[in-house]
């Protein structure tokens, strides 16, 4: 007779929920333990937490799990960005070639689609409302208490999963307080507040459907991705301290103010914003490096490994990414998980790669995006690579249109960065972008 292969996972978020689909694959009992309550029996808000874009890699993950048609019915495509300047002007940026978009979708209504399609397709049964409080990795074993019944218990299983997210409390119970466990929390300085940009009486959306709004400001910006409900979920990202802060806007007045000044024409169109500003609390963005992933018989997944800021719009993709690499790995080691947690310790560089590139592209999207010589800069890289797809894949399409490792992308990224900027110096640029003596210069550099 064979034995009853068992998983556990900690957290029913979103890597939580796929992972448990991809184990069912396999034949795994899944009991995913969830410290919220379940969300499915509360009233989702579009504008709760930033949408996520969901992009290649996600998609990839999605399929291999057999369950990206369940979720198309949730994505918006946002073929490219367009950026709102002070005046009111629009300028339009294609993120890739033509057929290519990243997806907006509400993380609130595909965690409850995640949740529903663990428990439907994978046969996972999920206890809510329960704490895990400690963890042992050596036996597999998980401490958890009841907020309900406030019953304290333990669970074990041949492979435990914490996907739990950035504070993660199987990594601080089981994985922090072993030697020599490296840990790293780092806050950027900016913090960010929501808010809810209502569709059109009629339901139509105010701005366009089909793109990722920017209003780039220099060390600050709002960003703007669309719900299915003709809504846009809007993030204002900025200082906790300084002249340009949250901490400069004191009352309802400097509210009105500093939208009327800074952001007008998403003025002209939010109605009761004093109203939303308050409705929306202040919250943090963190950056969480650790090593190792694995330990004994459990494994940190998403978030719980590698949580970064959202400015990439990776977050998601990465973690989904997580549970793809996982699942093929544990098909190439048949299930031992001591050589599949081996072998995943190496995806390390790719987390650390991910967080580079999340940092970096915040400073992109805040102080260059409107930058008259930033956007020609893009327009020659899309021409170059248009020309000779072989030799140059701009860095965005390496990350958002390709399953190519973080750590390589961030890699060659840099490097073509470095090579652009000695281009776009070149006197009198503007005028000769187009010319074959540009693109001759360019292949030069890159041949070396």
């Amino acid at each position: 007779m064979t034995k009853e292969k068992k998983a556990i996972i900690v957290g029913a978020g979103l890597a939580g929920s796929l992972w448990a689909v991809y184990l069912a694959k396999e034949g795994y009992k899944v009991t995913i333990y969830e410290r919220r309550p379940d969300i499915r029996e509360a009233e989702i808000s579009a504008g709760k937490s930033i949408n996520l874009a969901l992009s290649v890699r996600g998609w990839t993950a999605l399929k291999a799990a057999g369950i990206d048609t369940d979720v198309d019915e949730l994505a918006i495509p946002m073929p490219g960005r367009i950026m709102h300047s002070l005046d009111g002007e629009l300028t339009y940026q294609p993120y890739g070639k033509d057929g290519e978009a990243i997806y907006s979708v509400s993380r609130g209504h595909l965690n409850a689609m995640m949740m529903d399609i663990a428990e439907k397709k994978g046969g996972a049964t999920i206890h809510y409302n329960t704490k895990c409080i400690d963890a042992d990795t050596k036996s597999g074993t998980v401490i958890l208490k009841s907020y309900k019944t406030g019953e304290t218990f333990e669970d074990s299983a041949d492979v435990v999963f914490a996907a739990d997210g950035a504070f993660s409390a199987v990594r601080y119970n089981a994985f922090q307080k072993q030697n020599r466990f490296d840990y790293m929390q780092d806050y950027i300085d900016d913090g960010y507040k929501e808010l809810l940009l209502p569709a059109n009486e009629d339901g139509s959306y105010r701005i366009d459907k089909n793109a990722l709004h920017i209003w780039p400001r220099g060390r600050f910006m709002l960003i703007a991705l669309p719900n299915e409900d003709g809504s846009f979920t809007c993030t204002l990202f900025m200082p906790f301290e300084g002249e340009n802060s949250f901490e400069s806007i004191k009352n309802d007045q400097d509210v009105e103010n500093f939208f009327k000044t800074t952001f007008p024409d998403f003025y002209d169109m939010m109605p009761n914003l004093v109203e939303n500003w308050h409705e929306h609390p202040l919250s943090s963005l963190s950056i969480i490096r650790c090593k190792p992933w694995t330990s004994g018989k459990m494994a940190l997944i998403g978030d719980a490994a590698h949580a970064t800021v959202p400015f990439y719009g990776q977050g998601m993709n990465a973690s989904f990414e997580d549970c793809y690499v996982m699942y093929n790995l544990m098909k190439k080691h048949n299930e031992n998980w001591e050589e599949v947690f081996k072998e995943y310790e190496l995806r390390k560089p790719d987390g650390d790669a991910l967080q580079d590139l999340s940092v970096h592209n915040y400073h992109v999207m805040r102080d260059f995006v409107g930058d008259p010589m930033f956007l020609l800069q893009k327009k020659l890289e899309a021409k170059f690579s248009k020309a000779h797809p072989d030799k140059w894949m701009p860095l965005y399409s390496q990350v958002s249109f390709s399953n190519i490792p973080y750590s390589e992308a961030w890699d060659t990224g840099m490097k073509q960065d470095a090579l652009m900027k000695k281009v776009m110096d070149k006197p009198n640029i503007e005028e000769i972008w187009e010319s074959q003596a540009i693109e001759d210069e360019i292949l030069k550099e890159i041949k070396g």
